[in-house]
């Protein structure tokens, strides 16, 4: 048995996997971004859209972490 820490509920396992693919989807949209910005023309169109995208994602990542990690008020 491993007492190292509480265990997980399944909505926190959930909520640990869906960060996890928001994280994995953030960083290619990065790559995109970098990508398209190293192209002789840059599609600055879709280069904005990628990076409100990016933000959306972010925004999320951060609700999830607080739902994961609640401030706590000492």
């Amino acid at each position: 048995m491993n007492d190292d820490g509480p265990e997980l509920t399944e909505e926190e396992l959930a909520l640990h996997a869906r960060l996890k693919a928001l994280r994995q989807e953030h960083a290619d949209l990065d790559a995109s971004i970098e990508a398209l910005g190293h192209m002789p023309i840059p599609d600055q169109l879709m280069i904005a859209r990628l990076k409100r995208k990016k933000l959306t994602l972010r925004d999320e990542m951060v609700k999830i972490e607080g739902r994961i990690l609640p401030d706590i008020i000492a």
